[in-house]
C-alpha cells in the first residue's frame, strides 16, 4: 500500500502565532467597542459582557468570539443579540484594527466557566473528597 506523499510541513496541532496575535488584536478592539457602544436592543441593555477568547480561522477571515455575560444567567439571549449586531460590530471593528480583511464575527457562549463550576462542585462532593484524601495519604507514606 502506497503512503501519500507529504508536501510541506504537517498541519499544526493548534492555532498559529499569527492567529493568536490577530485574535488578541480583535479581542481588545471588540472589548473597547462593546464598552463604548450603546445598543438599542433590550437583550443588551445594561449587560456587561466579557470577551474571553477570539479564535481566528487560518485565513483570518472568520472570528469565533467567546463571550460570558456578567452573571451568566441570560447568556443565550445575549449571544443571539450580539450575533444580530455582528455586521454593525464588524463595521466598527474595521475602523479600529489594521488588518487586510476585517473578519466575520460569530459570537458563542464560553462554556468553560460553567464547566469549572461543575468541576468545583464535583470536588466538593464528600465521596470524591474522601477519595482525594486517601490518595494524599498514600503519597505522604511514600
Amino acid at each position: 500500500m502506497k503512503r501519500p506523499i507529504s508536501r510541506g510541513r504537517p498541519a499544526p496541532a493548534g492555532p498559529t502565532q499569527r492567529q493568536l496575535r490577530a485574535g488578541e488584536l480583535v479581542r481588545h478592539a471588540l472589548v473597547e467597542i462593546l464598552r463604548e457602544e450603546d445598543f438599542a436592543d433590550p437583550d443588551l441593555e445594561g449587560v456587561s459582557v466579557t470577551v474571553t477568547q477570539i479564535r481566528m480561522s487560518p485565513d483570518l477571515r472568520h472570528a469565533n468570539c467567546f463571550i460570558e455575560p456578567l452573571g451568566g444567567g441570560h447568556a443565550p439571549q445575549v449571544v443571539k443579540a450580539l450575533n444580530r449586531h455582528a455586521k454593525f460590530l464588524r463595521g466598527r471593528l474595521g475602523r479600529m484594527i489594521d488588518m487586510k480583511f476585517t473578519p466575520d464575527l460569530k459570537f458563542l457562549h464560553d462554556e468553560s466557566f460553567d464547566e469549572a463550576t461543575r468541576l468545583m462542585r464535583l470536588f466538593d462532593d464528600p465521596r470524591v473528597r474522601q477519595d482525594l484524601e486517601a490518595r494524599d495519604d498514600e503519597d505522604g507514606d511514600a
